[in-house]
């Protein structure tokens, strides 16, 4: 994969395989510039949240991890409260770069970290603590070329899939192309996070097709969640009306739209 064109990032590490491009930029960061990005499309060892194993094979799929150090123009920290925006961010920016290679694929954001097209997953995004706290990586994996007998499982897609069901032509450098539309929508979106700029929030609400779905949250501690979710907290975090009623802020887990229940 060449370097991307115009890229929004000052540095950018083109690898022709590596485990985790989380792990190789984290691995770069001491005296990396933010927005510092690595990226790959042989990932052999990619992983998702909750420990999950992420599937991609050769040169079918885009791994992409950028470095953001959340602070304002004069340096001071951003509040660790609102770092839950981050991948939400990320996964708006993916959303829309996706809706630019597949124009007619209509794409959202599944709370807090999928980009679903017809309710398909088709990138995932990975938001990574840096162990001083200073910082954060964030990666996406984005299902470029995966035919439809070659998914991992039911729930995925990918552009290939979606581009022949919308009849979008596909640009020659795929990877490229997405990764160059990722990080150019990113860059404001997260420029507007650090100002407090209310825009970033209201995108993210705009592009979640979460609230207003009846879902299940399966919680960090083992323990179920089953309700309405209703919206996204000032700090990033899907709020559920429960069944008995009462509404709860939930940071983590792992959510499941519900059509029938």
């Amino acid at each position: 994969m060449p370097l991307p064109r115009e890229s929004a990032a000052p540095t950018v590490v083109v690898l022709d395989a590596a485990a985790s491009t989380n792990d190789e930029l984290r691995a770069r960061v001491p005296g990396a510039a933010e927005f510092t990005v690595v990226a790959t499309t042989n990932q052999t060892g990619g992983r998702g949240r909750l420990g999950r194993t992420w599937i991609a094979p050769p040169g079918q799929c885009l791994a992409a991890s950028v470095l953001l150090r959340p602070a304002s123009a004069n340096g001071t920290p951003v509040d660790i409260e609102r770092w839950g925006w981050m991948p939400l961010l990320a996964g708006v920016a993916m959303t829309r770069a996706v809706q630019s290679v597949v124009p007619g694929s209509a794409p959202s954001l599944k709370w807090p970290n999928d980009v679903l097209v017809r309710g398909r997953k088709v990138c995932g995004i990975l938001a990574e603590l840096l162990p001083g706290g200073d910082g954060v990586i964030v990666g996406a994996g984005v299902n470029l070329t995966i035919p439809d007998d070659a998914l991992p499982v039911p729930t995925a897609t990918s552009l290939l899939i979606e581009a022949a069901a919308t009849g979008d032509p596909l640009p020659g450098d795929l990877a490229r192309t997405v990764l160059d539309a990722w990080l150019a929508e990113l860059r404001p979106l997260y420029a507007g996070f650090i100002t407090g700029d209310s825009d970033a929030r209201d995108s993210v609400v705009a592009t979640c097709s979460t609230p207003g779905q009846t879902v299940r949250v399966e919680l960090p501690d083992g323990s179920t969640l089953l309700g309405d979710a209703v919206d996204i907290d000032d700090s990033g975090r899907l709020v559920v009306t429960g069944r008995d009623g009462a509404r709860q802020a939930v940071a983590a887990g792992d959510v499941t739209h519900l059509r029938y229940e």
